[in-house]
């Protein structure tokens, strides 16, 4: 591809001074390099090799090794392996194909129902059916039925919003070529693809899916786009002994190969390995959800626990009594609705994503890309249009005409249909496509071929009737053809030209011209002059830096990953204003330099602007390492070589045009060119979560609140409150809670996250003041007769005193009360300062006013026989509001005490904590939690008893695509093809 030379040129024929200078100069354009192939450093004769030797890449490489050591270590030949063998290797390998699971649908039905939060709804539920089922009454059915209700709704959202994600694994698996043209017995057929084996002969051309990892024996104007798999911007040329990918593109030419590797040990097939590695571990939102679960359950425990002593031992409570009271607290501490509710939050932020063309696969990711502070990006597609362009900023001109011209001129040198890349840049450089022939008749044209490396056009100049010819093509070529006014000094410009695009990572393509005399367009011209030098790059969209800088406004490091050459990463960093601090992938290999400024891989990574070359399993380790940091990741992509990172990123996105590799792991697929839909989407998660942090602080104060007021109550009054009741109040007050999702808030400017000690200490205060709120009533009227003095009010039947604790009208004024003011938190919680300054949403304010006219109505109306309850006077209603009011107001106090003492204190500490990690390299943990934890994996969806149960009724696939040790695709290979086939060999030596 270089015209550099390797031997010295003829004695004699020119000065000696002249001669080195010739020797020395080259035209080495980007990309030209070469790997030449090497041999296997084994002894080839033996073909039993011995595994040992194959684990060494040293030793052994498919990638690289001659293509006859190949045809050897994989015993074969070019007329293709017989077809016994054929069938004997297909049992060694397996198919060429890979294989996903299938989960049976009720089974993941039911998986949403185990984890602890669902475990004391279900656990309540058979407190009210079963053993409430005594002291001759029936079995509690109300509580019953409205609990299971609940449990289903919940189930159901969760398992919408799975069966409705995408399945990465198939995605990749539909990518494959369904059938392959293959060479058995020196005979070809055509055969499904899944049926190659190593060994076997293929052959493909244009238009072709290549349908297994091979090196090719055979290749006419091959030309393959494998940009999906490995981000390169370009379709690549292959010559014989190159390796083409499984599920590339052919693009141009016909081939044949020799396959290496098929199924789940191809390059493709490594990809999908990583798809979903991590499937079974718990999502962030989960372990979110266990705390908060811990903190309802460690709280409902100690008092139910309570309660069984003091009542049944201390108080000798009959069987059923002491079962209601313990039911009041099953029902009314747990956040029974909280899947529900956060579901639902999440639900709509995905709708009002749609409306920036987002679309949510996992719509827990919302969740998580509220709290990313590093964004991944890959390159080509992403950062990038994909699109080869000219820039018109760095032409370089040698001759007497300009840039436009030079433009003009390199456009009628391409071809105007049936473009490859860099023609159809060069003519669209022009702006109007038209003018390629316009004014000119063309006479001859000569296209690119991998001999010549250059294109030529001889046209007819209309408007002065001349002939003339104009080529275009590789630097070190068209230099060669000049012969007209070439200087030293020309030279030596040209020379440093092409060195400087080079180092910047732009393809040079240089531009002559000559002109014919007489009428003959195959005469010889009056030689060709070098008139310029064009630079090819694939330039960032429009919208990219933009949205880089609004990334960085909102907290989020933008990092750039990619498969291109280094040179070029660091020319669209600079471009981009990212960055050029950048990396080749070999360092997460070998790690930083002895006695640089980086101590470890790890601070490497979180310094570098980016990382280029990156194989799959480099970007998987970048984000995993980021992870490991304590970081929450984000990564876009489009290709399936991104599928890895997107699958193991907290919040994978896939850009416009992706593959479906790359939607099948996203999590967020954006359906319109560009990145600016992302930092909206980083804005409406942010809000999102503020919505779910003022749920969470009010769910678990609730839980406090019912949990600690009843057992005094009962401790303090022997208070029977029924327990329909609380399943009404959780009723009206998840009703209201789940208009949060339309509530009005705004997003922060830093990343967030869930702060659990902060929330539980919020919690614990509102709860504990609500409590006394509610304690406070009950001794009133109980230990005096207060408000019957001043308002004239009666309880049962008349009676100026209740008639004991356990007063039917004392049920429905605690009802009342505890409902309102209960309700009424969530407009503390929702805001930062006073609650009248932060304007609540239309449909939170419109729910909590039906919720309290229902609960009034209900006070007003409501004598159910199956409950222990009496309809209250219009004057006990006025008195339960205007108390309520009155507790109310100092709710807001309360706020901003605890952010002045307690939330100061824990903030100060987790500052000092994070210091300390940061100056010793412990990763930092964003969720803090001050309550123990069970185990957050019961939480997941995916059960692993609910799968091995499947698995044993026949109910679902097997998974065969497992995690291994991240390696080189080539050594993978390596190892199991040439192992295998050494310890099962078809033939001695």
């Amino acid at each position: 591809m270089s015209n550099v030379e390797k031997e010295p040129g003829p004695q004699g024929s020119s000065p000696e001074i002249a001669e080195p200078e010739k020797r020395k100069r080259q035209y080495k354009d980007f990309g030209e390099d070469e790997e030449k192939p090497t041999h296997a450093n084994i002894d080839m004769s033996k073909i039993e090799l011995k595994a040992e030797d194959l684990y060494d890449k040293e030793k052994v490489d498919l990638e690289t090794i001659v293509i006859g050591d190949v045809f050897k270590l994989l015993q074969c030949d070019e007329n293709g392996l017989a077809p016994e063998e054929a069938v004997r290797r297909l049992e060694l390998f397996g198919p060429n194909k890979l294989e996903s699971e299938e989960q049976n649908a009720f089974l993941q039905f039911l998986s949403f129902m185990w984890n602890p939060l669902s475990w004391v709804m279900e656990a309540a539920a058979l407190v009210a059916i079963a053993l409430s089922n005594g002291d001759h009454r029936p079995p509690d059915w109300q509580d019953f039925v409205g609990i299971v209700f609940l449990l289903f709704v919940n189930s159901s959202i969760g398992f919408y919003e799975e069966r409705n994600a995408g399945n990465a694994v198939k995605a990749l698996m539909d990518s494959l070529a369904p059938k392959a043209k293959v060479k058995r017995n020196g005979q070809w057929s055509e055969i499904e693809s899944s049926d190659l084996v190593p060994g076997d002969m293929v052959s493909f051309k244009i238009g072709d899916i290549v349908p297994a990892d091979c090196r090719l024996t055979d290749a006419i104007n091959v030309s393959i786009d494998q940009a999906a798999l490995t981000g390169e911007s370009l379709p690549q040329s292959k010559k014989v002994g190159d390796q083409c990918f499984s599920g590339s593109t052919c693009k141009q030419g016909e081939a044949e190969g020799v396959v290496i590797a098929t199924g789940p040990n191809t390059f493709f097939g490594r990809a999908a390995s990583l798809v979903g590695q991590d499937d079974d571990t718990t999502g962030h939102l989960q372990k979110i959800l266990a705390q908060i679960g811990s903190f309802c359950l460690v709280t409902i425990g100690i008092f139910v626990i309570a309660e069984i002593f003091v009542l049944y031992a201390g108080f000798r409570f009959r069987y059923r009594r002491g079962l209601d009271n313990i039911l009041v607290l099953l029902i009314g501490g747990i956040p029974i609705a909280m899947p529900t509710v956060l579901s639902v939050t999440l639900a709509v932020g995905a709708q009002q994503l749609a409306k920036y063309k987002a679309i949510v696969t996992r719509i827990t990711a919302i969740e998580e890309l509220a709290g990313v502070t590093i964004l991944c990006s890959d390159k080509t597609g992403t950062l990038t249009t994909n699109k080869l362009t000219i820039d018109r900023n760095t032409i370089r001109t040698y001759g007497p005409f300009s840039a436009d011209d030079v433009i003009l001129l390199a456009a009628y040198a391409s071809r105007t249909e049936n473009q490859d890349a860099i023609d159809a840049s060069v003519v669209a450089a022009i702006g109007d496509t038209s003018r390629a022939r316009a004014g000119i008749k063309l006479l001859d044209f000569k296209p690119f071929n991998p001999v010549d490396k250059r294109t030529e056009i001889t046209y007819l100049e209309e408007s002065t009737g001349k002939l003339k010819r104009v080529t275009k093509g590789m630097t070190g070529i068209i230099i060669e053809l000049c012969t007209r006014n070439k200087t030293e000094e020309q030279e030596n410009r040209l020379e440093a030209d092409v060195e400087e695009y080079a180092t910047r990572g732009l393809r040079a393509l240089a531009i002559a011209y000559e002109e014919l005399d007489g009428d003959d367009p195959e005469a010889e011209g009056n030689g060709f002059e070098l008139i310029g030098l064009l630079a090819i790059f694939d330039p960032p969209r429009a919208d990219t830096k933009q949205t880089i800088d609004d990334a960085l406004a909102l907290g989020v490091k933008v990092k750039m990953v990619t498969g291109d050459q280094l040179a070029i990463a660091k020319e669209t960093g600079r471009r981009l204003g990212l960055g050029d601090h950048m990396y080749p992938a070999k360092v997460l290999k070998e790690g930083p330099a002895p006695g640089g400024k980086h101590a470890s891989l790890d601070e490497m990574i979180m310094d570098a602007d980016g990382f280029a070359g990156v194989f799959p399993e480099h970007k998987y380790e970048i984000v995993k390492r980021l992870q490991g940091l304590g970081h929450l990741c984000a990564m876009t992509g489009d290709g399936a070589n991104d599928a890895p990172a997107l699958s193991r990123a907290n919040v994978g996105i896939a850009v416009e045009g992706a593959t479906d590799a790359a939607r099948g792991a996203a999590d967020i697929v954006l359906t319109e060119p560009g990145l600016s839909t992302i930092v909206h989407a980083i804005r409406q998660s942010r809000i999102i979560f503020q919505r779910m942090r003022n749920y969470s602080i009010y769910a678990c104060a609730v839980t406090i609140r019912i949990v600690v007021c009843f057992a005094i109550l009962s401790f303090a009054y022997k208070f029977d409150f029924p327990p329909f009741m609380i399943l009404i109040i959780a009723l009206l007050n998840d009703g209201t809670i789940m208009t949060l999702s339309l509530d009005r808030v705004l997003p922060s400017m830093t990343p967030d996250s869930w702060d659990l000690a902060e929330i539980f200490s919020f919690a614990v205060a509102y709860g504990l003041y609500l409590t006394a709120s509610t304690v406070a009533l009950v001794c009133i009227i109980m230990e005096t007769t207060f408000f019957q003095d001043r308002f004239g009010v009666r309880l049962s039947g008349g009676s100026y005193l209740p008639q004991g604790s356990n007063d039917k009208q004392l049920h429905m004024i605690i009802y009342l009360q505890v409902a309102i003011i209960s309700q009424a938190l969530i407009f503390v919680t929702r805001s930062h300062g006073f609650f009248f300054m932060e304007r609540p949403s239309v449909a939170l304010m419109g729910a909590f006013c039906i919720a309290q006219l229902v609960s009034s109505i209900i006070a007003a109306y409501g004598n159910w026989g199956f409950t222990s309850i009496e309809r209250i006077s219009g004057g006990w209603i006025g008195i339960v509001w205007v108390w309520n009011i009155i507790w109310f107001v100092p709710l807001d106090w309360i706020k901003f005490a605890m952010k002045a003492t307690v939330i100061k204190s824990l903030r100060h500490r987790r500052e000092n904590k994070m210091a300390q990690e940061a100056s010793t390299g412990i990763p930092i943990v964003r969720t803090q939690s001050r309550a123990t934890s069970i185990h957050e994996s019961l939480y997941s969806n995916r059960v692993s008893f609910i799968r091995r149960a499947a698995r044993r009724v026949g109910l679902g696939g097997k998974v065969s695509v497992k995690p291994e040790e991240l390696q080189r695709f080539s050594s993978i290979q390596a190892q199991r093809v040439g192992a295998t086939l050494a310890r099962n060999p078809s033939r001695t030596a």
